[in-house]
């Protein structure tokens, strides 16, 4: 759990207030206007309740600059992002031809795939010369071809499992397929800050959902022995069957799972685990394989494995790998693919030559020095963060590093000003993260180099300074210097 600084926390709730209080004035002289106007919807009641709308026009749209930022290159190391303006006060945002080159912190291009690629690119294109953009057919229908089956065996194998199925998008992978493998007289203990799409899925599953502390194996094991006495709502009979669901990393935290532990818990108590490794696949592990292979977890232990390609490999959707009897099931239950379009052959081929990539069956050591990569670049940003006296969440080796801001004010500051300084970060706020921590997310990319990062970090570290989110004391230069010489060293 965080623990939020007192003053930080009566500071950002005032702040929330205030924001809150003005807006319910506008509000109000915003309904006596219509009053007057009469604003007849002749019965219909409206698309948008004020309060439902609140938040968007009286909060969010007084910052929206900070987020979806157009970009017009490949999410690279650098990339060129798309200057807008407004002229009534931020509620809409006009596009100028104006480009801005930035050092990109906030794409999910763990691996650098998603820019061109001497090995992957010319096989993409040479896929979509040979095939189409897309199959126009679902899975079940014509839409199956050959390199879809070698994906999902390279899949399968890549993470340790008999057999894989693929799917077109990321987010569908879990809300899909959760009410695909359990329903009503189920049980799903679900980590507290687990993913929007783990949520929904578990929602739509009918199942009875309860939540566990984040990332806290003791009390997974109290709820998990809670539920089990229990048993049913109502009726009390036996669970039909119990799924806990987890991820590798965190991707509003930055850590990673306490896997071993959760998956001893599962066993004792003859549960079944659901890992989602979206943001970890490829991108922890000596060999690429996620946090099984960090933690020294045998992959055969955790019973379904769901992962993305659209971070390490820099491409799109999402997989599920377990036993041959899991996924044949599957393959005939799952409306995701028996009834969404599959995916696009350009982006199952830009998935095969990045694994093949990554075990080195490209000729070539470039896997291998990815991943060293990564995982030296988001340690040695880490550190350096830490040292100026950022609070930094997460955990050695996961590239995802969020920065805490709390305060609101400080979200639109922190994120223009590094744009300024042509560094582009990504802003988490509420709704998706509480109320009181608001956070920048760094994320690191193998691409990037040295000069790269520190460049980063002067930028983060004077701007850290001028809109004072700096809420630890920060290390001696000397020391920091001398720290910074060895790393690089």
């Amino acid at each position: 759990m965080i623990a939020v600084p007192y003053v930080t926390a009566l500071t950002t709730y005032f702040s929330y207030g205030l924001l809150f209080v003005f807006g319910q004035i506008r509000d109000l002289f915003r309904k006596i206007l219509d009053w007057f106007r009469s604003n007849n919807l002749q019965g219909y009641a409206p698309i948008c309740l004020g309060f439902e709308d609140f938040y968007k026009r009286r909060l969010y749209l007084r910052i929206q600059d900070c987020f979806g930022r157009p970009i017009s290159s490949a999410p690279d190391a650098w990339l060129d992002v798309i200057e807008r303006n407004s002229n009534d006060n931020n509620k809409t945002l006009k596009r100028t031809s104006n480009i801005s080159r930035c050092l990109n912190l906030g794409s999910y291009n763990y691996l650098g795939f998603a820019a061109s690629d001497e090995y992957c690119t010319p096989r993409v294109i040479e896929s979509l010369k040979k095939f189409s953009p897309s199959t126009c057919s679902s899975r079940a229908d014509g839409g199956t071809i050959m390199m879809h089956n070698e994906l999902e065996k390279y899949v399968a194998n890549f993470v340790g499992k008999p057999a894989a199925i693929v799917f077109g998008m990321g987010y569908v992978t879990n809300s899909a397929i959760l009410p695909v493998l359990i329903s009503k007289g189920g049980l799903i203990i679900s980590d507290s800050l687990n993913h929007s799409s783990i949520v929904n899925g578990a929602r739509g599953s009918g199942a009875t959902i309860r939540v566990f502390q984040h990332n806290t194996p003791s009390h997974l094991e109290e709820v998990l022995r809670e539920q089990i006495a229990e048993g049913q709502p109502r009726t009390h009979r036996p669970w039909k069957k119990i799924i806990v669901v987890v991820e590798g990393i965190y991707s509003m935290e930055g850590d990673l799972c306490k896997l071993p532990e959760i998956i001893a818990i599962c066993k004792k108590y003859k549960a079944y685990s659901y890992l989602d490794e979206a943001h970890s696949i490829g991108a922890v592990g000596k060999t690429g394989r996620g946090v099984c292979e960090l933690l020294g977890v045998d992959p055969a232990d955790v019973d379904i494995l769901m992962g993305t390609f659209t971070k390490s490999f820099g491409s799109c959707g999402g997989y599920i790998a377990g036993s041959k009897e899991l996924i044949q099931y599957l393959k005939h239950t799952s409306p995701a693919h028996l009834y969404a379009t599959s995916m696009s052959p350009p982006a199952v081929q830009q998935i095969i030559s990045a694994i093949k990539v990554i075990l080195g069956e490209d000729g070539s050591c470039r896997g291998a020095q990815k991943l060293a990569q990564i995982r030296e670049n988001s340690n040695f940003f880490r550190s350096e963060l830490q040292s100026m006296g950022f609070e930094v969440l997460g955990d050695n080796d996961s590239p995802v590093m969020p920065i805490m801001l709390y305060n609101p004010g400080k979200i639109p500051a922190f994120s223009r000003e590094c744009l300024k300084q042509n560094v582009a970060v990504v802003m988490s706020a509420f709704p998706a993260t509480p109320l009181l921590l608001a956070r920048a997310r760094i994320c690191i990319s193998a691409s990037h180099t040295k000069e790269d990062l520190i460049k980063g970090l002067e930028v983060i570290s004077r701007v850290g300074d001028l809109v004072g989110i700096k809420y630890f004391p920060a290390q001696p230069k000397e020391q920091q210097q001398e720290e910074k010489t060895s790393k690089l060293d």
